[in-house]
């Protein structure tokens, strides 16, 4: 095969994961309007349907996190900076969760002035916090707190719940500035500290980059996830 027709493996996998993407986010809503007509009939299949809708949930953000860390690669993630409104937001992430949230019977708290508002990519962040939110919904007890305020000049977003808190070896990670320190294979969640980090550096303003935070401790004696931007 001639040099120049070479197949471009990475633009080749990007095509084919964002092909799949669009597959899971039609088999997002197929199972959880299914789940819901399950659970208003009464029938016992209802808590795994949600567990499907859960699972599909997590398969199609970790998708979105390696389309989107391509596309940063190639400088191909345009940034648009718009005002959001953090209740809006923050309910959105609620809502695409609702079916597994009910289902487990988790207590998911929101709090937010409704008048709070930012200037920040509404797309990206919110790849950014649904993917914590899940991984909390994964690892919590029974109670979430999601918060959003403005402190020191930052906008600061918090996921709190009452699991078990986070390894060390994760805190560890959260801190690594250079991707190439990761040892993604080992470290699976590496990618996904990696993508919130990544968005979390691109908003920047007067200087300022934003930043996560890993800790333990939370409100609800777990861990905590917290978000600052610019």
């Amino acid at each position: 095969m001639p040099v120049n027709d070479k197949l471009d493996f990475s633009s080749v996998l990007a095509t084919a994961v964002h092909d799949m993407k669009n597959s899971l986010c039609m088999l997002t809503q197929s199972t959880e309007s299914i789940a819901l007509r399950s659970k208003q009939m009464g029938r016992e299949d209802s808590e795994e349907l949600s567990r499907l809708h859960y699972e599909v949930s997590r398969l199609n953000g970790s998708l979105m996190q390696l389309l989107a860390l391509y596309r940063f690669e190639k400088e191909q993630m345009p940034m648009t900076i718009e005002e959001q409104y953090l209740e809006d937001l923050l309910n959105d992430i609620y809502f695409k969760n609702q079916t597994f949230i009910e289902q487990a019977e988790m207590n998911v708290e929101i709090d937010v002035e409704s008048s709070l508002s930012w200037y920040f990519d509404g797309v990206l962040v919110d790849y950014l916090l649904n993917d914590i939110v899940v991984n909390a919904l994964r690892y919590s007890k029974k109670q979430i707190k999601i918060s959003a305020k403005q402190a020191d000049n930052y906008l600061c977003i918090q996921i709190d719940d009452d699991g078990d808190g986070f390894p060390q070896d994760i805190i560890d990670l959260a801190n690594i500035e250079v991707a190439s320190q990761i040892n993604f294979v080992k470290n699976r969640s590496g990618l996904g500290l990696f993508f919130a980090k990544l968005i979390a550096k691109a908003h920047i303003n007067s200087g300022k980059e934003g930043k996560i935070k890993l800790e333990n401790g939370s409100s609800l004696g777990g861990s905590r996830f917290s978000l600052y931007l610019p």
